[in-house]
């Protein structure tokens, strides 16, 4: 238990230490009820005790010890006791404990859970119209469309779960995150753990199948999708059991969702760096392939059409392959955990919209096949029949 509670999160820890007071307090407040009624009562004042004082006097107490867990601070506040009772304390805490007004905070928080939410809910119904959309077309069936569909399948599910979660934990205002434990939130947050490590590994499982395309010209049997199937949903498996069973025997304290300083979120991290570190050198392999492809000839570009295509070409693979989670990949997760929740989850949320919108409303094949759907629903309509839908009745089978 002591190693548990040595690793609560420093909010957390606050709140216990001030409940631990507040339980001496009152129970200091008990054994003086008897005593005199005259001056000013003994009570908890939410932050601190005071104790019985007679009329006229002041009463000076250090800023509470459990301050010192955000900073260090040897303040005192004050209290005067008059004939109405106790006067309001001077100075007020957060000036004479150095405490930072956490409004601007709280409204910080708010504004990127905002934007989160809408990132995830505009992501999700274009991800689902994707999905649709390349599931609906004969002739979009091929290895790289059903590497695509389980990619965006994640980015789903990882919408979903983040909706869960929060409704979950943040229902209420009034809910104490150090304290709920229950079968529902210890579920949304595991559902959203394998989301987010399923959504890294089919992001892998990208890099991977495009490295093998440009690399050789094999054909990729149905084993070898099965292989990246396993790999993408059956490997976060593994280590989400290992985690689950870590927590449930080791650290099973609050819903959780606190892993700072455990080291048994490595088990889930771990494997979501390494995926990262490899979809960044496979991000750099292909960059270097397609400097190679762009002009077989001369390497040296002489045209600024090619760095046009490289440009295009790289910029494209950045939202598929992740490489923006590099930037804060292998740095501590408390570093700077106001832009790390800019980018994690601010930019993160409109990921999945941006890869829906590149590899598949822009894709060229999807356009096609929905210009054909458009001018068959046409023909059908106001039997107006084009060139173009006469010569797409014939369909190739995959």
């Amino acid at each position: 238990l002591k190693t548990a509670v040595s690793r609560l999160h420093p909010e957390c820890e606050f709140i216990f230490q001030l409940e631990r007071e507040e339980r001496r307090c009152l129970q200091y407040v008990a054994e003086q009820g008897n005593r005199s009624s005259e001056g000013c009562w003994p009570f908890w004042d939410a932050v601190a005790c005071w104790p019985r004082a007679v009329a006229g006097e002041t009463v000076q107490r250090a800023c509470p010890a459990v301050f010192s867990l955000f900073k260090n601070n040897t303040g005192s506040v004050s209290r005067n006791c008059t004939g109405g009772g106790w006067s309001r304390p001077f100075p007020p805490y957060h000036v004479a404990c150095s405490v930072d007004d956490d409004i601007p905070e709280e409204l910080y928080f708010t504004t990127v859970k905002m934007i989160y939410t809408v990132g995830y809910g505009v992501s999700l119904v274009v991800l689902t119209a994707a999905v649709l959309t390349l599931l609906f077309f004969r002739r979009l069936r091929c290895a790289r469309n059903f590497i695509h569909i389980q990619l965006f399948g994640t980015f789903i599910l990882k919408s979903v779960a983040v909706f869960i979660k929060d409704a979950t934990l943040f229902s209420s205002d009034d809910t104490n995150h150090c304290t709920l434990s229950t079968f529902a939130c210890k579920t949304s947050v595991v559902f959203c753990h394998y989301c987010v490590m399923a959504n890294f590994f089919w992001l892998l499982v990208e890099a991977l199948y495009l490295n093998s395309l440009l690399l050789s010209s094999f054909y990729h049997s149905r084993r070898c999708l099965w292989g990246f199937s396993l790999l993408g949903w059956g490997v976060p498996v593994l280590f989400i059991v290992l985690w689950m069973i870590s927590r449930a025997y080791f650290e099973d304290t609050e819903c959780w969702d606190i892993n700072e300083d455990s080291p048994y979120w490595w088990i889930i991290k771990g494997p979501i760096v390494v995926s990262i570190a490899m979809n960044f050198m496979l991000f750099i392999n292909i960059i270097r392939i397609l400097i190679q492809k762009l002009n077989p000839r001369l390497i040296q570009f002489n045209n600024s059409s090619q760095y046009r295509r490289l440009a295009k070409s790289t910029l494209l693979l950045i939202p598929l392959f992740g490489t923006h989670y590099m930037f804060f990949n292998f740095l501590p997760d408390y570093f700077n955990v106001n832009l790390r929740l800019c980018i994690e989850l601010c930019i993160g949320s409109f990921q999945g919209l941006l890869v829906a919108v590149l590899y598949c409303f822009l894709n060229q094949e999807v356009q096609k096949e929905l210009h054909m759907q458009w001018l068959r629903w046409r023909e059908r309509s106001y039997g107006v029949v084009s060139p173009a839908a006469k010569g797409s009745q014939m369909d190739t089978p995959f």
